[in-house]
């Protein structure tokens, strides 16, 4: 493992964002999430961290952004690169990953650290950044945006109706956490070609309401404050998704109800996404 340009003489494992990201790459790939060079995660960074490891003063390269950013001015990242296996990041996080920050004028990233050999950060980054902006908006401690091909969250859009307020519903009642750790529910856009600034724009516009999005016969965006909540998330509906999938075509001999359900939200205080409880 070579060493980062940086203060401290460390590995890039050493780095605590840096194995965070690493590690959560390699579990979302051991999860049957993320093949080929599917998925892509993004952390917003406090320049006091990344400095404390890196040289923010040494800018390794200038990137164009597709679109301007001025919302995100001198904002860190640590990305997972375009085109990149999942599976590779632990043994090379110099080539999979990288640290970036958006340059004064909103037009352009610096590497920071990273994307080595030439790599870009992912292709969906115009989704990252739009979101980012929009969850920032409503929580100032937003981190982190994070998407992968979750198979029984993806299996579901080809049974279930795509319908906002039908699908929260039948995941609240496939598992009892489900209200407490999504009460918000669940967003779905249309099915688009990914890796456009469109995706990107429809994703955002639901991350005004919605931690969590789903892309019909894809996968699922999910944010958090931190990798662990983001990818707690996102693993919650999947489960709830798969408990789905296990029973679609059995008889069905109980449900949670709404009064279950009811009750479960004002235990634990939260407030569930209007219109869920008594849909038919």
């Amino acid at each position: 493992m070579g060493m980062i340009p940086a203060k401290k003489n460390v590995k890039a494992l050493d780095v605590p964002f840096i194995r965070e990201v690493a590690e959560i790459t390699q579990h979302m790939w051991k999860n049957g999430w993320d093949e080929r060079n599917g998925g892509n995660v993004s952390y917003l960074l406090e320049e006091a961290e990344v400095a404390q490891y890196l040289d923010i003063h040494h800018v390794e390269r200038t990137l164009k952004l597709a679109f301007p950013v001025p919302e995100l001015i001198g904002k860190y990242f640590i990305v997972t690169g375009s085109g990149k296996y999942f599976k590779n990041v632990m043994a090379d996080p110099e080539g999979n990953l990288g640290v970036i920050r958006v340059d004064p004028s909103g037009e352009h990233l610096e590497v920071i650290w990273g994307l080595a050999h030439h790599a870009v950060p992912t292709s969906e980054l115009p989704t990252h950044f739009m979101s980012h902006i929009e969850r920032l908006k409503i929580d100032p401690n937003h981190r982190v945006v994070m998407h992968n091909h979750a198979t029984h969250v993806l299996a579901m859009t080809f049974i279930h109706d795509l319908d906002e307020l039908k699908l929260t519903k039948i995941l609240w009642q496939m598992c009892t956490e489900c209200i407490v750790v999504f009460p918000d529910g669940v967003g779905i856009i249309p099915w688009t070609v990914p890796g456009t600034t469109e995706i990107g724009r429809l994703t955002a516009a639901k991350m005004k309401d919605f931690h969590a999005v789903i892309w019909p016969q894809h996968g699922i965006f999910g944010t958090g404050t931190s990798i662990d909540e983001a990818f707690g998330l996102i693993e919650t509906v999947e489960k709830a998704a798969q408990i789905f999938m296990l029973t679609a075509g059995h008889e069905i001999k109980r449900v949670i109800t709404d009064q279950q359900l009811s009750d479960l939200a004002q235990a634990f205080g939260v407030t569930p996404l209007a219109g869920v409880l008594h849909l038919q």
